[in-house]
């Protein structure tokens, strides 16, 4: 199949550049509509398993979220469920069984709380409404919920702390929730004006009562990419990994004008010198830490020397697969709910 940047292409002229250097160096051609896209011969890379909070169970039911009866009807409903975050922090149980679960308050448990709590309606599963509910006002929520029949052993925690061990569909709830409400949280005032904005569409965009311009959720685009070479891949530590000997994919932020594949290149080329020559497409994942979706690619590399940027990366290597297997030893890799752990484990499984 033809890669995305080849497809792109056909919507406008040929010019040369990044994108251009990386489609001449394909070894075919496909014709669509007459127009010659090349092809790249495609590992066997499997990026059919969804990725950690993405699955959601839920329909968003966006069409109907400035529909105030069906809002109103929503939270009135006693089948209603309610996952609340303090913090960025998630409310999990089991952890200390190593079984970790979101914890959802029964609609009767959330009518004991404050009334004006910031909430937001997140979608329906299986026609009941699921809300999110930021306690993030007080200094003690727990004292806030001890009459909430809670689980035990519940606790507000960074939804990292499960790392890849919650159920799918929950952890794609929290992190809708975490993510929705940590943009709501630093969002309160109009960046046009500066005016005091209030929630709109069941809480989920922003409306200024001064200029009246709306504001949408933010989400960064972000590249994440496994650069690879013969049976080696280009792993790093960052300086800011919190594990010291942790190596993982390298990363970084979209830029204005430019396509997920550019930056790639560009990413790569600032942080070690590298150049790369194929860019392929794997998969995305929502990261809520605080707001990204990382879009996932494995990418060819043209040149093998290594010059790091110092500001940002602290050591980057050349790790054959062998390597990366028995990992461990010297290095340890990404954490499993991370779209990195499975660029890295995909690229080793295609072997």
């Amino acid at each position: 199949m033809p890669c995305l940047a080849c497809l792109a292409r056909l919507a406008k002229p040929r010019a040369r550049g990044v994108a251009s250097a990386f489609l001449a160096r394909g070894s075919a051609a496909w014709q669509v509509r007459g127009v010659p896209v090349c092809r790249f011969p495609l590992l066997p890379l499997p990026s059919h398993r969804p990725n950690p909070y993405t699955g959601s169970p839920l329909d968003r039911v966006s069409s109907r979220r400035e529909d105030a009866a069906f809002v109103a009807a929503c939270r009135a409903d006693p089948a209603a469920r309610f996952l609340p975050v303090w913090r960025g922090h998630s409310l999990l149980s089991g952890m200390a069984g190593g079984r970790p679960r979101g914890v959802f308050l029964s609609a009767a448990a959330a009518t004991e709380l404050p009334p004006d709590l910031p909430w937001a309606l997140l979608g329906l599963q299986e026609k009941a409404p699921v809300f999110a509910l930021d306690l993030s006002a007080f200094e003690d929520p727990a004292a806030l919920l001890r009459e909430a029949a809670l689980p035990a052993g519940a606790e507000f925690l960074d939804l990292r702390a499960a790392a890849g061990t919650l159920p799918a569909a929950e952890a794609a709830e929290l992190a809708h929730a975490r993510g929705l409400m940590h943009w709501r949280a630093r969002h309160q005032f109009c960046g046009v004006c500066g005016g005091l904005c209030e929630p709109q569409a069941a809480g989920n965009f922003l409306v200024c009562t001064s200029c009246h311009t709306q504001h949408f959720p933010r989400t960064d685009p972000a590249v994440i990419m496994l650069v690879h070479h013969g049976d080696f891949a280009l792993l790093a530590h960052s300086r800011r990994f919190a594990r010291r000997n942790m190596f993982s994919t390298l990363a970084g932020f979209v830029e204005p004008g430019e396509s997920a594949e550019e930056a790639v290149a560009r990413e790569v080329r600032e942080e070690t010198r590298v150049e790369v020559a194929r860019v392929r497409y794997h998969s995305s994942q929502p990261w809520p830490f605080p707001g990204s979706i990382m879009l996932g690619f494995f990418a060819e590399a043209a040149s093998q020397e290594i010059v790091i940027d110092p500001e940002e990366i602290a050591e980057a290597r050349w790790i054959s697969r062998a390597e990366i297997r028995t990992s461990g030893r010297d290095f340890s890799l990404p954490a499993p709910d991370s779209i990195a752990r499975r660029l890295i484990e995909d690229w080793v499984a295609a072997s």
